[in-house]
């Protein structure tokens, strides 16, 4: 199999800089490509040498949606954001042409409560299965804790508080409870302390209205390893245990730095 038949050459549409250290980029999307809400895929940047860099990045967009969109971080003196900042609009970008990952809803065999817990571009596989008919549907209650320094970096907010305009999901929107966290600065309508310490002393649960429990808690966690281990232990403290395919649970995780 020659590796032409594993990714496809996709054209840059759009680059938005959000703050000096986060940007998006959408392209075209492959009639072919297939993924579910909330899975990731690898991107390929060619350099100049004819060798190619890859990166992981979950997908924001819809799997409805007509072109693939990504939330990334700028890396300093990392290899694929270095060769990314060099490309324009109209330029070509490689995408695999298989879509993986554990943050899909088929991990849980129930749950009457989601948690979408994510910090930094971590939110990115959560917006993509907001946008999806199923989460909707398929929960009592989604609680969505995105944690960013500062506000300037909490990206995606007309998206977020747009969720109950969207007609398709009108009779929906009363489900979703939006925690946005910012651990840098005080700001008006977001909780201040890192998740780990809003789960430590309950705030988190009270912001919510709603207790974290494992008869009917459901937990996804996206952001930095760090991060994640220490929500898990928390969890697990808690009767709450990573969903594997041989045994059901209420946690699940995507780890892809």
């Amino acid at each position: 199999m020659s590796s032409e038949d594993k990714y496809t050459r996709q054209t840059l549409l759009e680059v938005q800089t959000l703050t000096p250290s986060l940007f998006t980029l959408r392209t075209t999307r492959d009639a072919g490509f297939r993924f579910r809400a909330g899975q990731f895929v690898r991107l390929g940047v060619e350099k100049a040498d004819g060798t190619v860099v890859w990166r992981a990045y979950s997908l924001v967009s819809a799997p409805h949606d007509e072109h693939l969109e990504f939330f990334s971080i700028v890396v300093p003196g990392g290899e694929f954001t270095s060769e990314l900042s060099r490309l324009r609009v109209g330029d070509s970008l490689l995408v695999e042409k298989a879509a993986t990952g554990y943050l899909t809803l088929d991990r849980f065999v129930d749950g009457r409560d989601l948690w979408l817990l994510a910090s930094g571009t971590g939110v990115a596989p959560f917006l993509s299965m907001l946008q999806d008919f199923d989460i909707w549907q398929r929960f009592e209650r989604i609680v969505l804790v995105y944690s960013a320094r500062s506000v300037a970096e909490l990206a995606y907010q007309p998206m977020i508080h747009g969720f109950a305009e969207l007609e398709y999901l009108a009779e929906f929107a009363h489900k979703l409870t939006y925690l946005p966290v910012v651990t840098r600065e005080q700001a008006p309508g977001c909780l201040n302390a890192r998740i780990t310490e809003l789960l430590d002393s309950g705030e988190l649960e009270r912001a919510a209205g709603l207790a974290l429990a494992p008869e009917h808690s459901r937990v996804m966690i996206c952001g930095n390893p760090q991060m994640i281990d220490d929500i898990r232990q928390r969890l697990k403290v808690r009767g709450m245990n990573l969903s594997l395919t041989r045994r059901p649970g209420q946690v699940a995780v995507e780890n892809y730095w």
